[in-house]
């Protein structure tokens, strides 16, 4: 194949990186031959032109198909190369979290940093039995292989571990260790397997420690070997371990520390037995604190102390010696503290009573002086002379820590040979299995002895581990006649003589070290001289002389040779050494001399009772050594420990496990490419895939090279001949012959050829979908043209006939528009016309009344004008006239003023003279003069008038005359008048009287109405405010009884999920309970069976014939009955056993009684545990009966107070009616006993008495109930009536007067006194009255109504209130039903109690009946001539044949025979075929029920012992015969339900006839015989299940995932190494249809069984789970399972299950249900599985499964074409995010195990005992028909 074939556009490549070690890229071009440069894209888009190297023109690696990604195994991928291995590991182990990865014959695992859920039993379970190809990779699988590899092959074992410091390696061995305890399980009672897994922290304790890499490192290497015997169990285990790190015990690094045991030794320091140790905290010593960490996060040394005791004591190290072993520990500590100082430049000193030794020396028991001493001292011999020098404080310093080294190195020796001696078996090894946990290829900074010897031991495990390869490759071309080529691969031999040869490096450092003053620069000349010049692999650094480089074939190491030379030799001084050995310490003396033995660890003797002491030898020890051992140098010794393991593992079958440290960090699920390509190179995965690749590293078998390329051929390749097809067809694909092998079984394939056919059929698959996309979209094309088509045509038809519509629509429109338009442009006009007519008039109107109004205001103003200039102008002319006028007088009078002053003047002048007198008289004559005149003219004034008064005179007289007539008139008018007056004053008077009425009723009807107005304001405000109230609490009465409501609808609905929960809780409990019980009866019928096996084998021990099989009675829970039946069958066969019944006694006496008393203690468990579950169906069924009634009670109607008020006389009348029925009973009883009979005159007259009495009570009670009804009448009227009059007068107090009044006659009197005032009322206020009085009747008798709803409501919602919401009736009337309803449960129970003791008692009177008859009918004399003379008795027979038909009589010595014919020797096929089914179990009955009959106690229990023993030795003998099985399970059910069925009890005679209640038990209780079948019945199902689960497990896995229902739907993907199973239905392989044919035989042969249809059901049930759980578990456990097309195929295949279930009816049994986690599982492999709303679509849907499931699927999920897509890793996070709240249990696997508790519902026979016919067939001619 070219590489342009190849090398194309869009191919992908990995190209070399810095950071990443290998980084994917992409072409953009096609490369050409010749091309120096490649056109490259990198995933993050960058461009990248890639040169070529110009000398080699090596091209690129090509990255494997996407769909080969996250393979299982390495092998399997089409390039085999280290970036397409790192890729591989990175997926599995980053994305998909998965840690183990197969890689040929290794398995790569990558330590998690994690704790993982994969370890647990059901794993162990789920790989045991599987092949190693089938299950995703393991650690148990490596573990399952080399256990099945023994037991095959009958070859030893070895499992290699290997990595470096962190990887996993102990965890890795502790599992594989833990793998075979559990699966192999020990031979004897001693529990190997838990002393193996105990080692296991004793190791750690003392050989592991934290370092900077691993809290948990292992310090040393150890191989284990657990021995098995011929049955392959675990008898015992040896250990040996390699280069102990000694130097941690006096320093440790930064972040590191000592072994751990000294950690927890100090963390239990507090303890009482070691206060004599004098610890403390770990800061306070020197060896325990240089780490400066002394505490692992998460780890509590306390704890861990007491784990390592405890195995310390499980693998009999007693308290004393373990005491002893922590004193030495403990003055190792106490040593490193030791000070010591200079004393001058050449010597040292420690100071005197340091106190730190002298604890030292008491711990150890040596002297203080000799200890200080030669701490600080040497001893030097020469030839002739010893000198003791004194050391410098240096080297004593040097001498102590060497003495420490050297003191743990001896105690660590002896804890290994004492484990190993106590892991030690005295059975012969017939096999084992070893454990190599040794540590990987180690590169530091600066390398020392250590990691030269540790890369020494892997250079030697890596030149073994590639002849293994190499090895297994040569033998697959062999068996598949391949021609074999010879392949070039690393051989490090020569790196291994460089170090182990002569003259090598480990030669000339035991040479260095024996010179007397070697050194390690004159070693390191030696080195260079020796190999810097002859050996390639040998290098010396340029700028250093005390280095060398040895290119090993993980890479080149650089050795510091500074401290070669001292760790080499390890020299201790021996003085030191002697001043131990001379300790009184014992233990300490035993470290020592290796040929004596302890006489106690503490110094003390052995006490009487105490443990047996051993002797203590070490691992490898030799005569004549012991005293030299510790001059034999370390590299002597690892290279000759060495050479022995090689020796081991060339003669096991080796098995690989590499650890890898993904990080140096410690972080969980972190991959760093680096430190893991490292560790690759290191442990030899990368050379596995090398040497793969060089040869054929891809095999097919023909089957599934022909199924996965069949799309590559076309119809006249296919050949019958499969092997000839796919030759064709590869001589068509592939031109290159060189690139495949044909095989006997198989196609072999180079690297890169199954890729090339990958892309090949991806390509046809490619064309092919896009053909079928092609076809598809022109059919879709064209139907969618079609409905476009037809869809236009439809809408052009309604279009256009809407368009007609329209236009029509528009014409008639348009025509009614213009018509429209033209009546009303008309209207338009006229009404313009108008309004503009009327604006036009209104307009002159305005205009004209506005102008005449100006006109009229212009006039007005002009008159006013004129007036006020009239007026202005007159008061103007008066104001002028006026000022002139006072102008004028002031002028006058001033005048005037003027001359009479000068008149008075003159006067005054003329007063004094004669003339003024004169003057004076001459006015006065004037003045008389005047008045003479006056006076005349008075007088003709006075004439005048005369003559007019005469005048007047005459018509005064005539008028006085007409006066006069008038006056007379007047008169008589007068006297009217005054008549009048008196009348008017009494109108008067009538008349203020009427005002003053009228003023008061004014008043009064004022107040009143101003009363009515209040009251009616008032009665306003009050019923607004009742109304608003009556609102609210109509609202609130609604919103309360809608609470209520709500809140009964949730306590309903509470109750009830409470009520189904604990319901649902207590099956639970009581199905826990029935499987916890269930599971003890198994476990009681392994301990017999056990002790019987152990019986068997004293016997043939002892060579004792075997006189007959002796089982010990299982059915103890039938008392005495069982034992008494033991002891008369032993004494029978006494004196067959003779003495040989005394030697085996003997023997097994111990064990016996230990297993009596195990049985005796599995017993009273097994009684308590049936006491527990008969308690808690109890509790379970008066719970459900007291919840029913409470129910009951809150669904009952609501009582009221009143009610029980008017039923108090009805129930005083029921008790008289009670005691009167008791008294009419008394005396019927009296009568019946005594000389009164019922019709006797004192009996007759106490009963006219009685009933008088109660017809005189039901009178009275007639004449209560009447007045009760008339007074509340009479009183709802009076108080109607009250209520209407007081509204008139006082409404509100006459009211509460009335309402106190509760007397009837109170009520009456007032109604009368009120009546009168009622009529005065009336007469005053009738017409004022009438409408308010209407009026007030209606708001009161609103209020009223108001009221009485406003208290109607208060109340219900007081009693609302008051009560619980769960129970809605009245606490009193709750309280009494309670406590009436417990009194008639205790009494019904006191009841059933009596009516048991009367059945009993009746039976008894029934056998002394029987008894009496037979001895009165022994002492009869019958004459016989009495017996013929009557003809009447033959007749009696057919009477006594109906009485005791339908039972079977035998002798006693036939019962033996009739076991033996009935049970052991019957052959269930020939009586489920041709006789009626259960015939045994009739049989054994009605032989019970003879015995019954007879009263036979000893026949009835030896019968029922003899059956249930013998069936339990049938099933121990043909137990997994399903069909024998089954056909007892059916007749000891049919057995069991015979005696429930005639055993008397009523709630079994339910369905009886009368003939067989006839033929019920009379004589004896059954009721313990039917638990103890019961039990056997349990046992026989388990026994069942365990029968069809073994028949049914082989095939599960292949029906149910690896074949293929749907041919074709599935690919099979590219194999690796490990041999996967076929989906291809070869020969032999079990499909679906096996499946089924084996479930519808299970099902016909119990139908023919006559088993019971709910027995079946469970059966069917517990068939389908297993199915379920076991299909799912292996799903969850294979990744080659878990694609699309796998899920439709399990779907399907669900699917003909559920069908099974549907033809057989038992659709109801609950099966279906037990396949869901399986349907789910398989709906999750075909679910979208991208967005969030696929996420929260998966986690509704799955809720069978737990989360662990869910994301183990969706990691497994792979695809098998290249068409579909992984599952990111961002889904998952988020499906786990969405399940983090779920509860469920952490298990991955379901329990396979799980059995149903099964139960045996009472099915009743309709068959007739006496109808019943015993077959010939049987050999049952003994039994006689009664």
């Amino acid at each position: 194949m070219a590489a342009s074939e190849l090398y194309t556009k869009y191919a992908r490549v990995w190209i070399p990186d810095v950071e990443e070690v290998w980084r994917s890229a992409e072409l953009t071009k096609d490369y050409r031959q010749g091309d120096g440069v490649l056109q490259l894209q990198l995933e993050d888009g960058k461009e990248l032109e890639y040169k070529l190297d110009p000398k080699t023109n090596n091209l690129p690696h090509l990255r494997n198909p996407d769909i080969l990604v996250g393979e299982n195994d390495l092998t399997a991928l089409s390039y085999l190369h280290e970036p397409a291995v790192l890729h591989n590991l990175k997926v599995r182990f980053t994305d998909s979290k998965l840690i183990y990865t197969y890689c040929g014959i290794v398995l790569v695992a990558i330590n998690p940093y994690e704790t993982l859920p994969i370890y647990g039993s059901d794993i162990i379970n789920a790989y045991s039995g599987q092949n190693m190809g089938d299950m995703d990779p393991h650690i148990f699988a490596v573990a399952e292989e080399a256990y099945k590899q023994m037991a095959r092959d009958e070859r030893n074992q070895s499992i290699i571990v290997s990595g470096e410091s962190g990887a996993g390696k102990t965890v890795s061995a502790k599992y594989a260790m833990r793998y075979f305890a559990t699966v192999s399980g020990s031979a004897s009672e001693a529990n190997v397997e838990e002393k193996v897994l105990a080692s296991n922290p004793i190791m750690e304790s003392i050989g592991n420690a934290k370092t900077t890499r691993n809290d948990n490192s292992s310090r040393f290497g150890k191989y284990i070997e657990i021995g098995f015997d011929k049955r392959y169990h675990i008898i015992g285990a040896n250990m040996r371990t390699y280069l102990l790190e000694k130097s941690r015990v006096v320093f440790q690094a930064d972040e590191e520390r000592n072994y751990h045991i000294f950690y927890q030794l100090c963390a239990s320091a507090h303890l009482p037995e070691f206060k004599a140790l004098k610890l403390g905290k770990a800061d306070n010593f020197h060896y325990t604190k240089q780490g400066r960490n002394p505490v692992i996060d998460g780890i509590d040394d306390a704890k861990e102390m007491s784990t390592t005791r405890h195995a310390f004591t499980l693998l009999g190290v007693n308290e004393s010696y373990q005491i002893g072993l922590f004193r030495i520990l403990a003055s190792i500590l106490h040593l490193g503290n030791v000070e010591v100082k200079d004393r001058d430049s050449d010597s040292s000193i420690i100071p005197p009573n340091n106190g730190h030794l002298s604890v030292f020396c008491e711990l150890m028991g040596v002297t203080y002086q000799d200890m200080s001493h030669w701490l600080c001292h040497k001893k030097l011999k020469t030839a002739t002379e010893t000198y003791i020098k004194p050391v410098p404080k240096l080297q004593a310093i040097n001498a102590r820590d060497a003495l420490a080294k050297h003191i743990y190195a001896k105690l660590f020796n002896w804890i290994v040979h004492h484990v190993n001696k106590s892991l030690h078996s005295s059975v012969k090894q017939h096999s084992f299995i070893g454990v190599l946990d040794i540590y990987g290829f180690e590169t530091f900074e600066i390398n020392s002895f250590e990691q030269f010897c540790i890369n020494y031991a892997n250079e030697k495990l890596q030149q073994q581990f590639n002849m293994h390869v190499f090895k297994l490759e040569q033998e697959e071309y062999m068996r598949e006649q391949i021609p074999w080529t010879l392949i070039d691969f690393y051989d490090n031999q020569p790196c291994i003589n460089l170090i182990e040869a002569k003259m090598g490096v480990l030669d000339l450092l035991d040479e260095e070290c024996k010179m007397p003053k070697g050194s390690d620069d004159s070693w390191a000349q030696k080195l260079y001289n020796t190999h810097l010049k002859t050996c390639a692999l040998f290098e010396k650094p340029r700028m250093s002389n005390k280095a060398f480089i040895i290119q090993h074939f993980a890479d080149k190491v650089e050795y510091q040779c500074d401290g070669f030379l001292e760790k080499n030799k390890d020299t201790v001084n021996e003085e030191q050494i002697h001043v131990l050995k001379g300790s009184k310490f014992d233990l300490l003396v035993e470290l020592f001399h290796d040929e004596e033995k302890a006489t106690s660890p503490t110094g003390a003797a052995p006490t009487t009772g105490g443990r047996t002491r051993l002797s203590v030898k070490p691992v490898k020890s030799k005569a004549g050594q012991s005293s030299k051992e510790h001059k034999k140098t370390v590299g002597l010794q690892f290279r000759n420990s060495l050479h022995l393991l090689m020796e081991t593992l060339n003669a096991t079958t080796p098995h690989y496990v590499r650890c890898i440290k993904p990080n140096d960090f410690k972080l969980a699920f972190t991959f760093d490419p680096k430190r893991a390509v490292q560790q690759l190179r290191a442990c030899g995965v990368l050379e596995t895939i090398r040497i793969s690749a060089a040869g054929f590293p891809s095999r097919w078998t023909y089957q599934e090279f022909f199924s996965r390329y069949r799309v590559l051929m076309v119809q006249k390749d296919v050949l019958t001949d499969r092997k000839m097809t796919c030759k064709n067809v590869l001589e068509k694909l592939v031109q290159d012959p060189d690139k495949y092998q044909f095989g006997k079984t198989k196609i072999f394939f180079r690297a890169g050829q199954v890729a090339y056919l990958e892309k090949l059929r991806a390509d046809k698959l490619r064309a092919a979908c896009i053909r079928i996309q092609k076809t598809i979209r022109c059919w879709l094309a064209r139907k969618k043209y079609l409905r476009m088509k037809h869809a236009a045509t439809t809408i052009q038809r309604y279009v256009r006939g809407h368009q007609a519509r329209c236009l029509a629509k528009f014409l008639r429109r348009t025509r009614a528009a213009i018509f429209i338009q033209k009546y009303q442009r008309m209207y338009v006009q006229r009404t313009c016309y108008k309004r503009k007519q009327a604006a036009a008039l209104a307009m002159q109107c305005i205009l004209r009344a506005y102008m005449a109004r100006q006109l009229y205001k212009a006039l007005l103003r002009e008159h006013k004008a004129i007036i006020i200039q009239k007026m202005v102008r007159g008061w103007l002319a008066r104001q002028w006239f006026k000022r002139s006028l006072r102008a004028i007088v002031y002028l006058q009078c001033c005048i005037r003023r003027m001359r009479a002053k000068w008149e008075l003047k003159k006067l005054k002048i003329e007063a004094r003279s004669v003339e003024h007198f004169k003057k004076l008289n001459i006015g006065m004559e004037n003045k008389i003069m005047q008045l003479q005149r006056r006076i005349d003219e008075q007088n003709k004034d006075n004439r005048s008038l005369s003559e007019r008064l005469n005048g007047l005179e005459i018509s005064h007289a005539a008028e006085s005359e007409r006066m006069r007539v008038e006056v007379h008139r007047l008169r008589g008018a007068e006297e009217d008048a005054k008549n009048n007056a008196n009348k008017v004053t009494t109108l008067l008077e009538e008349l203020e009287r009427l005002r003053k009425d009228l003023k008061n009723t004014q008043k009064e009807k004022k107040a009143i109405e101003d009363w009515a107005k209040t009251y009616q304001d008032e009665m306003e405000k009050m019923i607004s405010e009742l109304k608003e109230q009556n609102h609210l609490l109509k609202n609130e009465k609604n919103d309360l009884n809608r609470l209520i409501q709500e809140q009964g609808q949730q306590w309903t609905d509470k109750m009830q999920r409470a009520l189904k929960e604990e319901t649902q809780q207590l099956e639970n409990d009581l199905n826990e309970e029935r499987s916890r019980y269930q599971n003890l009866l198994t476990e009681h019928l392994r301990l017999e069976e056990k002790y019987d096996d152990l019986k068997e084998e004293i016997t043939l021990a002892v060579n004792v014939p075997k006189p007959g099989h002796r089982r010990t009675d299982s059915t103890h829970s039938s008392n005495e009955s069982e034992c008494t039946y033991n002891s008369e069958f032993a004494e029978s066969e006494e004196g067959s056993r003779g003495g040989e019944d005394v030697s085996k006694a003997i023997l097994d006496m111990s064990l016996f009684l230990k297993l009596q008393k195990r049985v005796s203690e599995l017993e009273q468990e097994k009684q308590s545990l049936q006491n527990e579950l008969d308690r808690r169906e109890e509790q379970f069924q008066r719970a459900r009966a007291r919840d029913d009634e409470e129910h009951k009670k809150a669904r009952g109607a609501e009582l009221e107070y009143e009610s029980l008020k008017r039923q108090e006389l009805e129930s005083e009348n029921k008790k008289l009616k009670h005691h009167l029925n008791e008294m009419r009973q008394s005396l019927r009883g009296s009568a019946e006993a005594g000389s009164a009979a019922p019709g006797s005159p004192p009996y007759t007259v106490l009963l006219d008495q009685l009933n008088s009495s109660n017809e005189e009570l039901e009178v009275r009670k007639e004449e209560v109930l009447i007045l009760r009804s008339q007074l509340v009448s009479q009183k709802e009227a009076m108080q109607h009536k009250v209520r209407h009059k007081a509204t008139m007068t006082e409404p509100l107090p006459y009211i509460e007067d009335v309402q106190k009044l509760t007397d009837a006659k109170e009520i009456s009197q007032a109604y009368m006194g009120l009546k009168d005032t009622n009529r005065l009322l009336e007469s005053q206020l009738q017409a004022q009255r009438r409408s308010h009085d209407n009026e007030v009747e209606v708001l009161r008798g609103e209020l009223h109504s108001v009221k009485e709803d406003n208290n109607r409501q208060q109340q219900l919602l007081a009693q609302n209130l008051q009560l619980p919401p769960e129970a809605r009736i009245e606490a009193s009337l709750q309280h009494e039903i309670t406590r009436l309803t417990n009194e008639n449960l205790d009494l019904m129970e006191q009841l059933e109690k009596q009516d048991k003791t009367v059945r009993k008692l009746k039976k008894q009177l029934k056998v002394f009946a029987k008894k009496i008859n037979d001895l009165e009918g022994g002492q009869m004399d019958v004459s016989p001539g009495q017996t013929t003379d009557e003809p009447v008795h033959p007749v009696n027979i057919p009477r006594r044949e109906k009485d005791f038909q339908g039972m079977l009589e035998y002798k006693k010595e036939d019962e033996l025979k009739l076991v033996k014919n009935l049970i052991l020797e019957l052959k269930p096929r020939g009586v489920a075929v041709n006789l009626i089914p259960g015939l045994p179990a009739y049989i054994l009955f009605m032989c019970l029920r003879h015995a019954d009959y007879v009263n036979d106690d000893q026949k009835v229990r030896s019968l029922l012992t003899s059956v249930i023993n013998s069936i339990k030795k049938i099933l121990k003998k043909r137990g997994d015969d399903f069909e024998t099985v089954s056909f007892w399970l059916s007749n000891t059910c049919r057995f069991l339900h015979c005696l429930k069925q005639y055993s008397g009890d009523e709630q079994f005679m339910k369905h009886n006839s009368s003939k067989q209640n006839d033929h019920c038990l009379s004589n004896f209780d059954l009721a313990e015989y039917r638990q103890v079948l019961s039990d056997l019945a349990i046992q026989i199902y388990q026994q069942l299940i365990k029968s069809m689960e073994n028949t049914l497990q082989p095939m599960i896995v292949s029906g149910m995932l690896e074949h293929e229902t749907i041919q074709g739907v599935s690919g099979v993907k590219p194999t690796g190494l490990r041999k996967r199973t076929s989906s291809i239905a070869d020969e032999g392989t079990y499909t679906l249809d096996s499946i089924i044919r084996q479930l519808n035989s299970f099902h016909s042969i119990m139908c023919q069984h006559g088993t019971d249809p709910e027995l079946i059901k469970q059966v069917v049930k517990q068939q389908f789970y297993i199915i379920g759980a076991v299909t799912l578990n292996n799903l969850l456990l294979r990744k080659d399972m878990c694609s699309w097309s796998k899920g439709m195929q399990i779907r399907y295949n669900v699917s003909q299950l559920e069908e099974w279930l549907r033809d057989k009816n038992l659709m109801t049994c609950g099966a279906k249900e037990t396949l869901e986690p399986l349907i789910q599982a398989a709906q999750l492999l075909q679910v979208k599985k991208k967005t969030d709303e696929d996420a929260e679509a998966i986690c509704s849907m799955c809720n069978a499964l737990s989360t662990a499931q869910i994301v183990k699927v969706l990691n497994l999920y792979t695809p098998v074409n290249a068409f579909e897509e992984r599952v990111s890793v961002l889904f998952i996070r988020t499906i786990q995010t969405r399940l983090r709240d779920r509860k469920e249990s952490p298990q991955l696997l379901m329990d396979t195990k799980v059995i149903y508790p099964v139960t045996f519902p009472f099915n009743p026979s309709s068959l007739a005992l006496e109808t019943i016919q015993i077959p010939g067939s049987l050999n049952l001619a003994f039994l006689t028909r009664v």
